[in-house]
């Protein structure tokens, strides 16, 4: 008699036993998929909607949103009207000092610091501004037309009982170019003046090379590295500078042309790398 070998299918059986089985498994394979992305979508664009009663989708707000990191102002400088009035340029820039009498500048409005600079008139004050008195730099470190800069000493003084009048155009230019007027030589010494000129133009270098103290850190970097303003390290301070010099006179002037802390790229001038390599060497000399 021949051994019949048992069936062992049935314990192997799939759990899809009908073609309608099959048919649902299918279903459900394509659907749940899809209904969990509609509600991954549908969670992910609510948590970005604005918060009702914003006004994030205002036509400001995306103006904002779009607006370009950097812009150009071209300024017509012929037109009085196109430039800035005097509170404006002193709320961007003179205020540093002028607000709280930072360096002995005279605060705004205080007329007992003011009283002993009206006498000097407005064509003084002027040439003040535009060439830097003490530790402001020329223009107060700013970049403005001499127009504005007039109407801003304007504003200061007349905050503090002046009575200047808002000045024309042809009244500050003639005050900026004052003091050049004042050392042009005679027509009869023109002839010797005019060879130790070119010798001039190398002075700040030369000073520099010296020992001497450089231009443009009298113009512009002793406005904060006098007193220590916003963290600047004094000049001559060898506390402060001790961390400083393990960097190097070329480390540190990369630092002042891309700006550090409070202050801007280059200190808020426009000097080239060299005339700033020879501030930092000055600076870092006398800390040594």
């Amino acid at each position: 008699m021949s051994e019949v070998t048992p069936h062992h299918d049935a314990g192997h059986a799939g759990p899809i036993k009908t073609p309608k089985q099959l048919v649902v498994a299918v279903l459900f394979a394509f659907v749940v998929p899809i209904i969990a992305i509609i509600l991954l979508v549908s969670y992910v664009a609510a948590d970005k909607q604005p918060a009702a009663g914003s006004d994030a989708m205002s036509a400001k707000a995306t103006v904002e949103r779009i607006r370009p990191v950097g812009v150009v102002e071209v300024k017509d400088v012929s037109d009085p009207s196109a430039l800035k009035n005097g509170e404006q340029v002193y709320g961007a820039v003179c205020v540093a000092c002028h607000g709280t009498g930072t360096l002995n500048a005279p605060k705004l409005g205080d007329a007992a610091a003011w009283g002993p600079r009206l006498p000097q008139g407005f064509e003084t004050l002027l040439t003040h501004a535009l060439k830097g008195k003490g530790a402001m730099p020329a223009q107060g470190g700013g970049d403005y037309a001499d127009l504005e800069i007039g109407r801003a000493v304007v504003y200061m003084a007349n905050k503090a009982g002046g009575k200047l009048e808002e000045p024309k155009a042809s009244a500050v230019q003639t005050a900026a170019a004052a003091p050049a007027a004042a050392t042009t030589p005679a027509p009869a010494a023109a002839a010797s003046a005019a060879a130790p000129a070119p010798t001039s133009a190398a002075a700040p270098q030369a000073a520099a090379a010296t020992g001497g103290v450089p231009a443009l850190y009298a113009q512009a970097c002793s406005a904060c590295h006098i007193a220590g303003v916003a963290g600047a390290p004094k000049l001559g301070d060898k506390a402060a500078w001790a961390p400083r010099l393990g960097q190097g006179v070329d480390g540190l002037t990369a630092s002042v042309i891309k700006g550090k802390g409070a202050m801007p790229p280059k200190g808020g001038t426009t000097a080239s790398e060299a005339e700033i390599k020879t501030v930092v060497t000055y600076m870092v000399s006398q800390a040594k």
